[in-house]
This record gives structure tokens, sequence and C-alpha cells, in this order.
């Protein structure tokens, strides 16, 4: 596993283009000096080509690009001095993680395996206990197995942990009983309470949105290589899971058949490290500039940059403007992209932002998160998949079922149906099944607790039920029931595309004797 340290000396100085020196040292993060220091470029120039063979842009170039939903914070030498940490900061993830990560991607690209990715809307500092984080697990290796038993392709996991602190927002403020104050950004901003103090955005939260991701990445990979992810634990996975008609024992009934095959398997001799641990990632949407412009760093191995805050970075419907900041950091970078695209965009804007960060057109680099909503995937998704696949790009398709159908209850809970997040499953099916293309993926907010904040499912939430468990920090979340609930449904779909698709994994030949 590669690391980040840079092979130049502490202090070794390195020119731009525009001559400015940085310094590469022992953090491996190229760190410009202070724009004090320095003349300020007179055109948008949009990254530096370091003569040590990096590029990638400074903090100071990207805020000339008009950044979009970025905290105003009020004292910009304590954000200085909060970059200027997170830059000594160890790397989060490792470049040749992200490397193996793009690899599977491109498998999934090519119809080989499957993308289940999940977890928090907006994971909150409070949530990041041991049994918070198992939870989540939990549910997302229940989910995978009934993925991976259906489909019969390996299914890549990865989690929106470690690095989801941040929302981006529709209004910079909220109003309360004729009360304004700043919007509730995630906790890597401000404080949820509706209050004057903790609405104030506080820099200082990046710190602890890398000691919160560190410590859940931690805890992380020693849940999935430590045992908890063995494949003849399969039925604790869903111990904790409430005990409703037809999923859980559908689920039960499920790992009876999957135990009979690995006894099948041992009795033949065929044991493999890969039934015991799996491979997990994380991600989260790359919305914080100041955070994750200073944890890009430069792998050792390729001198290139890497974004080392999680293995997957996304860019949102809010910000992937083709000119903008987000975009401008994430096409220097080497991690596997998102992006998410919603009900009014076309191939044309796809294609253009698909051009932007991935001119090379590398496997695995995009993947495009659907977002349309379950009234408009149908009608909006084909013209887009058309365009895209007709230029002869092989992108990942993910369907996000959730953003497209968020509604507001008569009670005042924002809300989501089950049956709408199925229809634009199925909507998503339907049409990569006319169109022949290979359905990838599917992006759900998740938590492993059982809170009310989905309506529908397995247990038939109302409205009503809502005020029991709301506990989102901003989003409303499937709880497990009805996240396993959502993988059977998934599974079914990709069934039926296994009948009537070649599955190239499970491709063979007999020997004619």
């Amino acid at each position: 596993m590669a690391d980040h340290a840079s092979p130049r000396l502490p202090g070794t100085v390195c020119r731009g283009a525009e001559g400015a020196p940085l310094v590469c040292d022992a953090s491996v993060a190229l760190t410009p000096t202070p724009a004090s220091t320095r003349q300020t470029p007179s055109r948008p120039l949009v990254a530096y080509a370091y003569s040590c063979g990096v590029s990638f842009p400074s903090l100071e170039q990207l805020r000339t690009l008009n950044p979009q939903q970025q905290p105003t914070y009020p004292d910009a030498a304590a954000v200085d001095g909060v970059v200027g940490q997170l830059r000594s900061r160890p790397p989060l993830v490792f470049a040749g993680e992200c490397d193996e990560l793009r690899g599977k991607l491109a498998n999934v690209a090519e119809g080989r395996s499957f993308l289940l990715q999940g977890g928090d809307c907006a994971e909150t500092f409070a949530g990041v206990t041991a049994q918070n984080v198992k939870n989540k697990l939990q549910v997302l290796l229940a989910m995978s197995v009934v993925l991976t038993y259906a489909g019969q392709v390996p299914v890549v996991k990865v989690g929106r942990i470690a690095g989801q602190y941040a929302k981006p927002r529709s209004k910079d403020t909220e109003t309360r009983d004729g009360v304004t104050l700043p919007s509730f950004r995630g906790d890597a901003v401000n404080g949820f309470d509706f209050t004057e103090a903790a609405r104030v955005p506080d820099p200082a939260r990046l710190l602890d949105v890398y000691n919160a991701s560190a410590a859940t990445l931690n805890l992380t990979r020693a849940f999935v290589t430590g045992g908890f992810a063995d494949l003849r634990s399969i039925h604790s996975w869903n111990a904790t899971f409430v005990r409703s008609a037809g999923v859980v024992e559908r689920y039960e009934r499920l790992a009876e058949e999957i135990e009979r095959a690995m006894a099948f398997m041992v009795a033949c001799g065929i044991e493999d490290e890969s039934m015991r641990t799996v491979d997990f990632y994380s991600s989260h949407e790359a919305l914080l500039l100041d955070y994750e412009q200073a944890m890009t760093r430069i792998d050792s191995r390729s001198q290139l940059p890497y974004n080392t805050s999680g293995h997957f970075i996304w860019i949102g419907e809010r910000t992937r403007q083709l000119t903008g900041a987000h975009v401008e950091l994430l096409r220097s970078v080497r991690n596997p992209i998102g992006v998410k695209l919603g009900p009014t965009a076309t191939g044309e804007d796809a294609l253009a932002i698909a051009d932007r960060l991935d001119p090379d057109r590398e496997p695995g680099r995009i993947t495009f998160i659907t977002r349309m909503g379950a009234g408009r995937v149908r009608e909006n998704l084909p013209r887009v998949i058309e365009e895209v696949e007709a230029s002869g790009r092989k992108p990942v398709w993910v369907c996000d079922p959730m953003h497209g159908n968020t509604f507001e209850a008569a009670n005042g809970y924002k809300t989501r149906a089950f049956s709408q997040i199925v229809d634009e499953i199925n909507g998503f099916f339907d049409v990569h099944d006319r169109l022949g293309s290979w359905p990838g993926g599917v992006h759900i907010e998740l938590t492993g607790d059982d809170v009310t904040e989905c309506v529908g499912g397995v247990n038939e939430l109302t409205e009503a039920d809502l005020e029991n468990r709301y506990e989102t920090a901003c989003d409303p979340r499937l709880n497990r029931n009805q996240s396993l609930e959502l993988a059977f449904t998934v599974a079914e779909r990709l069934t039926d595309g296994r009948i009537n698709r070649i599955n190239p994994v499970q491709e063979f030949t007999p020997v004619e004797f």
C-alpha cells in the first residue's frame, strides 16, 4: 500500500508556472506560501503546472472561481490556521486504495460488478460510536449479500461514511417564529440548535471532521477485516433487525441457502480470504473546499494528486458548474469521481462535465449518480444515457432514488415515500433494460437504526409515525428494515436482468469430449 510522503526533503522549494514558491514538506501536501508574499495571477489560472511534476489549484485560486455552497466564516485568520493544521495531518485514505476502487468501478461500468453506496444523509459527530458504525455496516453487508446472490456479480461496497458531515442548502438562512439565522450546513460547519451562537460557522469544526472521520475509518477497517464481515456470520448481520413479516424471514431463507452453498465449497476444498473479509470504501460529497483542498496530497509513487479525505468523492447537483471551483479541484485529483445529475440534466451536460473531469476517458473514473425523481426518470434518463453512450463513454450509471422524492408531510416533517423510492429504482432498471445498458448501482440514504423518517415499507409507516423516531440531521433516511426490503427489490431486478443478459462473470463454455 503506497504512502503519500513526498520523496523530497522537508523545506525543499519548488516553483510553479507563475514562479510562486511552494514548500514540499513532510506532510506531503504542497503548501503554497502565503498570498501576501507572492503575486496573484492576473488571469483566472486554474492550476499551476508545478516543476516537481504535480498540479492542483491553490485555495486562493479556487476562491477566485466563485465557489458555491461555502460557509461565510467570521474570522479569515482562523480559517487559515485550521487549513494549516489539516495540511499537517496524515492522509485518511491511501492512493493505492483509490486506484483499487477505480479498477473495481471500471468492472461495474462493464457490467461485471454492481455498486452499493449507502449511509447517512449527514453524519454527526455525536454519531461516531462503535454501535452506530456497526449498525450501518450490518445493514450494508446484509444488503450486499442479497444483491450478490441475486445478481451473481461482485458487489462493490462504498459507504456514505467518514466524511459526509456537510450538506448543501437551498437557502442561506432559516426563519422560525420571525427569527432568521444561518441555515444548518452540517456538523462540519455549524451547530444544529436554532440559536445565534450555534449557527455561527466555525472553521475549527473541520478539525473535528478529520478526527471523526479517522475514528470511523479505523473502526470500519477493524470490523471488515477482523471477522465481522465473514460470510459465516451472515445470520448475525440481521440480529438487531425488527422482526417483521416478509423481509427478515426472506433474508433468513437466503442466508440458509448461502450457508449450504458455502458448506459445499468447503467440502470441495475451496476456501478463500474473500469469504472472510470484504473491501469497503468511504465516500462523501466534496463540498467544503477548505477541507478538500487541504486534504489533497501527492502520492509518492506517481507524484500525482489524490484527495485523501475519502476514496470516492462526488460533486453535487448544486456545485457541478463546468468552470466552477469544485470541478476545478476534482479534475486535478486521481480519485474516482461521482457527479450528481438531476431531472433537468441533459446528455450534453453529462458529456461536458465528463470531458472536463476525465478527458482521457479512463475506465472507472466517472460515475453518474442520477436523481431524477420517480415521476421523471423514465422520461428524462433515456436521453442522457443514449447521448453519453453514443459518444463511446462507459461511465458507471447509478440511481439515487432518494433526493428526487422528498416532500413535506402534513405534520411538517420532511419525508420520502418508500413506494416512490421503489418506483424510481424500477424506472432506472426499466430504462437500462430497454436501452441495453448496465444499471450499475444504487446510492441510498440509510441508517442502521429503527428510525421513522420515510413513510411506507414493510412496516407501513404513516405520516403520524414520523414523530416517533425522527432523528436525521438533514434529510429522511430509510431504516434498517426498509433498507433490506429495498435490497430485495433491487435483487429482483438484477435477477430479471441476469435472465435476459449474458453474465460476463459467470460465462462458461463446457469442454466437448
